[in-house]
């Protein structure tokens, strides 16, 4: 054992939803794995200890959208930096979207990507390889190439294509390799051009609506491309009450679908746009409450499987415009335990089970082996404090883009240290 390697969290309240483990404990690690859970092995001598009293002990975070911006948006924000902003939030692994300049359609592109990340060894970087080149063609990428160059699953980004016919041979052709292909369900049509959710808010202030059917136009055809190809599925941020409804009734049918929601959804519709507040313009955009109350019941019984951040770092040029000028996407890295663990508190949704849509059925998603911190797993933890405050400024949030509706509002709740591969990666 070499003791430089060591370490041990203890007191904490150790979390994994995978060994259903809910208890005080102390926490051993030596070298890139859990050694023990509880006593320390006999001749076991750490080389740092974490005073855990009072946070949650979990799996790291599983991230399943973040924009991290680069290749060709550097003047929004960085590898280091939003990966250092990752780890401040306690996430270990991030899948981001293939939206990029140029977009994530050559294998060349993706090695580059990830060779960068390692490079900065913090945060692991999962790439969601693009669907078609270009992102607005209808020509299917190389997928296997792709995928060996480290991408985990196949994409659109954005709103459904307009050629149904060329998502049909795609979905397809990911169905043969046993590829995962990501839709954000959005019908490129309806609601083109809008900003808001199309309803009385988004008409009294003048502003471009997005109707619900957008979303459940596009749910409806991606089902039935399902049945027709037995493509799998993952549905990126679902917005809508009539959405919720359709996926539960899918996923009772059995259709090889999974989905995620943004963890901004949970809390804010569209009343909270004010007077054109920018930093509430996302995409999708926030619906009124009634979706968003469906949406929290969607998470609490099992219809919604992931809580993700949909992390899109804006430049203040492209925010500081009218709002239906205003470029759409939320800063989320840090925020996404907070504000996950808000709406548990509120809900009353155990810790164990609000741990799992941030972690294990993360995992699941990309198919890797669902996050636990048992004897032997890979030592990939977070350290939260549900207790402290903190309040959201500029000076305080590690992401070049500071906008979020949240901006100089206090939260409940910190990351005290991220540990990634038995190293502590942040604070401590």
């Amino acid at each position: 054992m070499d003791r430089q390697t060591t370490l041990s969290i203890v007191s904490g309240r150790v979390l994994d939803p995978v060994a259903g483990i809910d208890r005080v404990a102390d926490l051993h690690v030596d070298g890139s794995r859990i050694l023990a859970i509880g006593d320390a092995p006999s001749g076991f001598d750490a080389a740092r200890t974490i005073d855990a009293s009072g946070c949650w002990v979990m799996p790291g975070l599983v991230d399943l959208a973040a924009r991290l911006r680069e290749p060709g948006y550097e003047y929004k924000a960085t590898l280091e930096s939003e990966l250092g902003a990752a780890l401040a939030g306690g996430i270990v692994s991030v899948c981001c979207p293939p939206d990029t300049d140029p977009p994530l359609d050559e294998p060349g592109l993706v090695e580059m990507l990830k060779h960068r990340a390692r490079q900065i060894d913090g945060t692991r970087v999962y790439p969601i390889g693009a669907l078609v080149v270009g992102l607005d063609g209808v020509v299917i990428t190389e997928m296997a190439q792709l995928a060996t160059a480290g991408c985990v699953g196949f994409g659109l980004a954005g709103p459904l294509m307009p050629d149904t016919q060329s998502l049909l041979h795609a979905m397809d052709y990911a169905h043969t390799f046993g590829y995962t292909v990501w839709l954000r369900p959005q019908d490129p049509h309806l609601g083109r051009g809008g900003v808001a959710h199309a309803g009385a808010v988004a008409g009294r202030l003048g502003l471009a609506g997005v109707p619900d059917i957008a979303e459940t136009v596009a749910l409806n055809t991606i089902f039935d491309l399902v049945r027709a190809t037995g493509c799998r599925v993952h549905l990126c941020r679902l917005s809508s009450a009539k959405g919720v409804a359709l996926v539960r009734e899918a996923k009772r049918e059995g259709l090889p679908i999974s989905c995620d929601v943004a963890v901004h959804h949970l809390h804010l519709c569209d009343i909270d746009i004010g007077h054109f507040d920018t930093r509430c313009r996302v995409d999708p955009p926030f619906r009124a409450q009634r979706d968003r109350d469906a949406i929290r019941a969607g998470l609490a019984d099992g219809t919604i499987d992931v809580i993700c951040s949909d992390h899109t770092p804006v430049d203040d040029d492209a925010k500081q415009l009218p709002f239906g000028e205003a470029e759409p996407g939320v800063t989320g890295l840090e925020l996404l335990l907070p504000l996950a663990s808000k709406w548990a508190s509120e809900d009353g949704i155990e810790p164990l089970a609000l741990v799992a849509l941030l972690t294990a059925n993360a995992s699941s998603v990309i198919r890797y082996s669902p996050t636990g911190i048992g004897a032997g797993a890979a030592a990939d933890l977070c350290v939260f404090d549900p207790s402290v405050p903190w309040r959201i400024e500029r000076s305080t949030v590690r992401s070049q883009s500071c906008h979020t509706p949240y901006l100089g509002r206090e939260l409940l709740g910190r990351v005290r240290a991220t540990v990634v591969g038995g190293r502590v990666a942040f604070g401590g």
